[in-house]
């Protein structure tokens, strides 16, 4: 994640607050390169305390080799545990909507099934979000069609 999207992901993360989506974890995945590793301490500056940034140490496994995906990719849960989302780029620029809008749906419906973990009083939070949901079908692909370039919508449990 760059700097700019360190940022752009703070500001997200306001947003939802503002708007009523609470107690949502965020995780930065730092690069293992050595430059990644050099600007640790400015992509942690670069967001609040409320978003957590992992530094992986240059011998263990990549983490996104073991999530089957790319750095600059968002892996978005549900309350349970379960991918609901896996975007990579294009569509993980957080200039666009797409990390905004799956979040909300990974927020406010039950796509994997019922999760015991459901925060109370949310409906009206999530009225107005879901009648937005059909605004993130699955977009049209162009170029190359390789795994990290589609909006993936999961059902199944990781």
């Amino acid at each position: 994640l760059c700097l700019l999207q360190a940022s752009r992901l703070e500001d997200l993360r306001v947003k939802l607050v503002n708007e009523g989506l609470v107690n949502i974890s965020y995780v930065v995945v730092n690069h293992q390169g050595a430059q990644s590793q050099k600007e640790f301490h400015r992509l942690k500056e670069s967001v609040s305390d409320y978003i957590t940034v992992y530094q992986q140490e240059e011998q263990q496994d990549d983490v996104w080799t073991t999530l089957n995906g790319n750095k600059d990719d968002f892996l978005i849960y549900d309350r349970c545990g379960r991918l609901v989302y896996h975007l990579g780029l294009p569509y993980s620029f957080l200039h666009l909507q797409y990390v905004e809008e799956s979040i909300k749906i990974a927020y406010c419906e039950n796509k994997c099934g019922n999760c015991s973990y459901m925060e109370p009083d949310i409906d009206d939070i999530c009225e107005n979000i879901t009648k937005n949901a059909d605004m993130l079908a699955e977009p049209k692909p162009t170029g190359q069609h390789s795994h990290r370039h589609h909006l993936h919508r999961h059902g199944h449990h990781h």
